[in-house]
């Protein structure tokens, strides 16, 4: 993250507009697909039917949830810094904004491209923070999915 030992609570308000940074990439593989799959009851075949996408999806295979894209960008985030050295928590506070762009085939790898978009203080040692993620996919043009989320930082 640039200027990371600036990067705190009290100056975070100076990074507003800024890219705070880019995760290293992380795979998509289909054990994960289907981890992801059990744990939610979602077993649509296009995920979780290996032989099936093969023959009949429009991307030549199985690919993963929207969900578990989405679920990829705290870990990824955190990964960068984006909770503070000086916050004793960091706390998902909800979305703004999501929208699926591409989907992520399995095996693929993502990586989350984020951007501080606002700070609100709320009192209490308490910040709300707006970030744009970008959950790119290594070797496509498009990313997976863009969304604003919203984190709470507590000091």
């Amino acid at each position: 993250m640039p200027g990371i030992e600036q990067y705190s609570i009290a100056s975070i308000e100076t990074f507003v507009g800024r890219e705070l940074g880019v995760s290293g990439w992380t795979v998509v593989d289909q054990a994960r697909i289907d981890a992801f799959a059990q744990c939610t009851g979602d077993r649509q075949w296009i995920h979780v039917d290996v032989e099936r996408a093969a023959r009949e999806s429009p991307f030549g295979g199985t690919i993963a949830h929207g969900y578990l894209t989405l679920s990829l960008l705290a870990p990824l985030a955190m990964q960068i810094g984006l909770i503070p050295e000086d916050a004793s928590a960091g706390l998902n506070y909800g979305l703004d904004k999501v929208r699926f762009m591409t989907p992520v085939k399995a095996g693929a790898r993502v990586r989350n491209r984020v951007s501080l978009l606002s700070v609100e203080r709320r009192g209490g040692g308490r910040v709300i923070v707006k970030t744009m993620n970008e959950l790119q996919i290594e070797g496509e043009d498009k990313p997976a999915l863009i969304a604003e989320t919203l984190a709470m930082l507590v000091g």
